[in-house]
């Protein structure tokens, strides 16, 4: 386990040096760098000799910090520090749920370092759309709300608001690929289209599986993700 200093706390990850542009994995919320699609693509790396980079934001998985008191542009430093510190020349982000979000922000950031977007049933502007109306009171006055082993603290939902982005074109003009389940339950794959709407770039692609679920991680999914990032790397 390699580990970096950023925003005041240890971010534990792995970097496997090949082949660039380097791969960067972004994990979805409460999701860390040991998931399936992670591991997969980790895999494929070693396998075909590409740079690869995987990591957890801070308060997740291996990485200092409690989890409740991340804001998500605190988790978007975190993933820039992995981009400005660790990852090396250029780099392909792989945004998971709400990695997506994320990702367009580091393309936003440092568009001089990102080469290529691949979303997977990416999730930007979630909490937005992804709350009701009682369901956002309810951070308000009590500052988190709870579902199942899911939690929301006030500080990320505040931060997400002020960082949406489908209200207005997005400002990115690197190859994009989109992939989402046509079965997600947690983010409608109509906001895969919408996504490819708002951005810049003529080179997106949406790519919807009919009976994919919003995690993706079959084997056939995967098999999917592995030849998007390669086809992708390849017209690089």
């Amino acid at each position: 386990m390699q580990e970096s200093q950023a925003s005041d706390r240890p971010l534990a990850y792995r970097h496997r040096p090949g082949a660039g542009p380097t791969i960067v994995f972004l994990p979805g919320y409460m999701s860390d760098m040991e998931g399936a699609k992670a591991l997969a693509l980790d895999r494929w790396a070693e396998q075909h000799g590409r740079a690869m980079l995987r990591f957890d934001y801070g308060g997740v998985g291996a990485s200092g910090g409690a989890f409740e008191a991340q804001a998500l542009a605190d988790w978007r430093d975190d993933a820039l520090a992995m981009v400005d510190q660790v990852a090396e020349g250029p780099v392909v982000l792989v945004g998971s749920s709400m990695g997506g979000w994320l990702m367009l922000h580091v393309a936003l950031a440092r568009p001089d370092r990102v080469a290529g977007l691949i979303g997977i049933a990416a999730a930007p502007d979630y909490t937005g759309w992804g709350f009701t109306q009682e369901e956002k009171m309810t951070i308000l006055r009590e500052g988190r709300i709870v579902h199942g082993e899911r939690v929301t603290s006030r500080a990320f939902w505040e931060s997400g608001e002020g960082l949406r982005l489908l209200h207005a074109p997005i400002h990115i003009d690197v190859p994009v690929r989109l992939l989402h389940g046509q079965q997600d339950e947690t983010v409608p794959w109509a906001y895969a289209l919408e996504i490819a709407k708002q951005l810049r770039s003529a080179d997106v692609q949406t790519i919807l599986v009919k009976d994919g679920d919003h995690r993706l991680s079959r084997d056939q999914d995967i098999a999917l993700l592995i030849a998007t990032v390669e086809q992708l790397l390849e017209a690089l």
